[in-house]
């Protein structure tokens, strides 16, 4: 049947590459209408109660929640009350807070609760908090940035989204650009031919193209699958077309037909390629069972990718190695890669010292790389030498660590909302409290307000209590923080209440994200192990590919731990589903050809064979993916893209130093049991 199908493939090849021309071309126009969501918060599951309380308070108020916060030096009260006008003109901005909403500031400041005062002015400097709508982000932050002047301070949600946007997007170009330029480089070494490189990434190119067009399905996808997704399906598919092109050529010594030989060519090269991309495929669908919805976003992308680059193997690249092959012919050279017997042997004198070191390194690595420290938001995204993070380290040096809560509860009762906010002002970080009891009075009718002013402070159900609190945005403290508030406000109004903020959204993020863990491993390994163990027909063989990634993985994970680093939780979470699906095609790849070997040679013969057969093949795409990763990690201001950069490109070079190092070992070692359960397999089928 598959013959069947190739052969039609080989008959019609330019339909093929019409049908692949058009697809691109589409493909150009829909990329365009894809949208990037660069905001952590907005993949916390729809149920979560943050989420909740944000919906809700949206519906009941104009205003959103504070995302911003704006100081200005060396201004008197009244100077920062014009400021507080022209940041309250600005298109996107849809309200400001400052001191004189909380306080009367014609009465001398000095008379006033210090605390109150000192959380919006202090030494001359006047600090805003701002509410910026969503859609208007980034013009909204750089119109406060070109209105306070470069020696003034901003920080907060909104404008750490607005420099993802507007930075991740050129740091993305010049990545893929150096990228690509390594891969031709690879591809020359490791190629035969001057043309062939260029037909390869034709072929990746296609397949990136259309997957990215077909990410228009999902209408908005993440600011990880726009910035990591491109490269890793060009890294982890680039041995596909290298491989069908090496076995076009093995079968065309002895077949003259090209058409015959690239059917035979494919039909062969069918299972390995399919079982190396089917486990790659599962390897990132695991990630669609996060409830963190970035998981998903990035898994079905990653998946799609592959599965993209899979048919183009099988399809498009057929159809233009034919109509290519006699410019391969003629563009041949001798090859440039060096022979890799010498490093086979070596590899057979060290295997049983690395088969020993790995096992010691097992346990205290597994226990370490589930030690590691953590942050779970968006906060610790930029470090301090990028802007936004010089400016927050100024701001908190001047009024220290400061986050806004929104508390919105029933307006049945006012004695029952002052005596919430006098419980809340008993808890030592709530500085102070804008709201209708605090502010106004819960004697004053709401009649005798404006509209404007009570429009901030009341809907027709609801009341909202806006709590400057002195603490970070993540952290142990800030999470006892939120639990504090939230057992404060259920005393009052039992199920009734709902909160927002930013260390809201990130205590929501830390439980979401570190439930998710256990889950998305286990299935991974465990489809993975499931694939191996129908392709290979062995139980023996899974368990040992399974567990020498898993140790590489669980290395990768453990540096952090050992250098005193703290990590991005999401990062973590993310990079173990993808070490372990781009990288254990590598193992797949050395395990068959020493199985191939063994019908030959002996045991240490064949592990010297496969060494050298496969060395080749496994560093080029083991390189590949190291270079993305660390261009990532070099290149992206992006604190959470950049540690996964270097998680990718550190993890890869574990998983391939287990593979050529360890792997060899453990086959020898186990030989007996994998030729008897081989063995076994076919005597039962017979």
């Amino acid at each position: 049947m598959m013959k069947r199908f190739y052969t039609a493939i080989v008959r019609r090849r330019r339909l093929v590459l019409a049908v692949f021309a058009l697809a691109a071309v589409l493909s150009v126009f829909a990329v365009r209408q894809v949208k990037v969501d660069y905001d952590i918060n907005d993949y916390l599951p729809p149920e979560s109660p943050s989420t909740t309380a944000i919906e809700v308070m949206n519906g009941a108020f104009t205003g959103g929640i504070p995302n911003m916060r704006v100081m200005v030096r060396d201004v008197t009260v009244p100077q920062a009350l014009e400021y507080k006008e022209k940041l309250a003109a600005i298109d996107g901005v849809s309200s400001v807070a400052w001191l004189d909403d909380s306080l009367d500031v014609t009465v001398p400041l000095q008379m006033q609760d210090t605390a109150t005062v000192e959380s919006y002015y202090k030494d001359g400097c006047a600090l805003f908090t701002v509410t910026v709508e969503d859609e208007k982000r980034l013009e909204a932050v750089a119109a406060v940035r070109e209105l306070i002047g470069e020696g003034n301070a901003l920080e907060g949600a909104a404008v750490s989204t607005a420099v993802a946007t507007n930075s991740t997007v050129t740091e993305v170009a010049k990545i893929a650009a150096i990228a690509v330029v390594y891969v031709l480089f690879i591809l020359i070494l490791t190629t035969d031919s001057w043309v062939e490189p260029l037909l390869v990434l034709a072929g990746l190119g296609a397949a990136i193209l259309i997957n990215n067009g077909t990410n228009l399905m999902f209408g908005t996808i993440s600011f990880v699958t726009n910035a990591a997704g491109n490269i890793l399906q060009l890294a982890v598919s680039l041995d596909y077309s290298v491989f069908l092109l090496h076995r076009f050529a093995e079968c065309r010594q002895t077949i003259s037909d090209p058409k015959e030989a690239m059917v035979q060519a494919l039909t062969m090269s069918t299972m390995a390629i399919l079982s190396s991309g089917l486990t790659t495929v599962i390897g990132f669908l695991a990630l669609c069972l996060m409830q963190f919805q970035i998981g998903p976003d990035l898994g079905l992308a990653l998946a799609k990718g592959v599965a993209i680059s899979l048919i183009t193997v099988f399809t498009f690249m057929p159809a233009l190695i034919l109509c290519t092959y006699k410019l391969i012919d003629k563009s041949r050279h001798r090859s440039f890669m060096p022979g890799f017997k010498g490093f086979g042997k070596f590899v057979s004198r060290v295997m049983i010292p690395m088969v020993i070191v790995f096992a010691i390194l097992i346990a205290p690595c597994y226990l370490a790389s589930g030690a590691n420290s953590f942050y779970y938001g968006a906060s610790h995204i930029f470090g301090s030498a990028t802007q936004l993070g010089a400016d927050t380290e100024n701001i908190e040096a001047a009024f220290g660590k400061q986050d806004t809560y929104v508390l919105m509860v029933p307006k049945d009762s006012t004695a029952t909302q002052a005596e919430l906010s006098e419980a809340l002002h008993e808890i030592p970080q709530v500085k102070s409290i804008l709201s209708y009891v605090d502010t106004v009075g819960e004697t004053i009718p709401e009649q005798y307000l404006d509209s404007d002013t009570l429009s901030k402070l009341n809907s027709d159900r609801y009341t909202r209590m806006v709590l400057t609190v002195d603490a970070a945005y993540e952290g142990d403290e800030t999470f006892s923080l939120v639990e504090t508030v939230r057992n404060t406000a259920e005393r009052y109004y039992p199920g009734t209440w709902y909160l927002a903020g930013e260390g809201v959204s990130t205590y929501d993020l830390m439980n979401t994200v570190t439930a998710d863990m256990v889950k998305v491993n286990l299935v991974a390994i465990g489809a993975v192990f499931l694939v191996l163990l129908f392709t290979m027909k062995s139980v023996v063989l899974p368990a040992i590919l399974v567990l020498s990634i898993e140790t590489a993985i669980w290395i990768n994970l453990s540096i952090p731990y050992f250098s005193d680093q703290t990590i991005f939780y999401i990062a973590y979470l993310i990079i173990s589903s993808i070490q372990l699906g781009a990288t254990v095609d590598y193992a797949i790849l050395f395990t068959d050809r020493y199985k191939e070997m063994r019908q030959t040679y002996a045991k240490k013969e064949a592990v010297v064979r496969t060494v050298s057969a496969v060395s080749v093949s496994v560093l080029t795409s083991a390189s590949v993916l190291t270079v993305v990763g660390f261009l990532l990690g070099i290149f992206s201001t992006h604190g959470l893209l950049s540690q996964l950069g270097y998680f990718l490109g550190k993890g890869t070079l574990c998983s391939l130093a287990i593979v050529m190092f360890v792997l060899p070992g453990l086959l020898y070692l186990f030989d007996k049991l994998i030729v008897k359960s081989k063995k076994s397999k076919e005597a039962f089928s017979q």
